[in-house]
C-alpha cells in the first residue's frame, strides 16, 4: 500500500497528517501556512512521505450537510490535488476539532501549545476516521 496525506484545510493554515504504509495509523505532521509557497511546501510533504494520495476534511454541520467552509475547502483542495498530480477523496471532519483540543488539554499543553498542535492533531483524527472506515471494508 502507500502512503496518504490528510487535510484539515482552514483559512489561514492547513494541518497535516499522513498514514502508515499499511494506511493503519495517521500521525499528526504540522501545518502549511496558506499562501503563495503553499504548493511548494505540500510537494515537499509528498516526496518526503511519498505519498500517492490526499484526504481532506469536508466541514460538515451537525445535520450532515456541508458547512459554509465546505465551497472553500473543495476549491482549495481540488487546486491542490490537480497541481500535485494526484486524487483527493472528502472525508466528514465533524468534531474533530473538538477531540483534538479535548485531547491537548488532557494532555496538559497550553494554550499557546495548543495553538501550534491543533491543526495537525485536527488532521490526524479525521485521517484517522477515514483510515479505521476503510479498514472495515477490506
Amino acid at each position: 500500500m502507500t502512503r496518504l496525506l490528510g487535510l484539515d484545510v482552514g483559512t489561514r493554515r492547513i494541518g497535516v497528517a499522513v498514514s502508515d504504509d499499511l494506511r493503519i495509523i495517521a500521525t499528526p505532521v504540522g501545518f502549511v501556512e496558506r499562501g503563495p509557497n503553499d504548493r511548494a511546501e505540500f510537494a515537499k510533504l509528498v516526496e518526503r512521505f511519498m505519498i500517492t494520495g490526499l484526504v481532506a476534511g469536508m466541514p460538515r454541520g451537525m445535520s450532515g450537510a456541508e458547512g459554509p467552509q465546505a465551497r472553500d475547502v473543495r476549491s482549495y483542495s481540488d487546486s491542490l490535488a490537480a497541481a500535485l498530480g494526484m486524487k483527493v477523496i472528502y472525508y466528514d471532519e465533524r468534531l474533530t476539532t473538538v477531540i483534538a483540543e479535548r485531547s491537548l488539554i488532557s494532555g496538559g499543553r497550553t494554550r499557546s501549545q495548543r495553538r501550534q498542535e491543533i491543526d495537525a492533531l485536527a488532521a490526524a483524527v479525521m485521517l484517522q476516521g477515514y483510515l479505521d472506515s476503510i479498514s472495515v471494508r477490506r
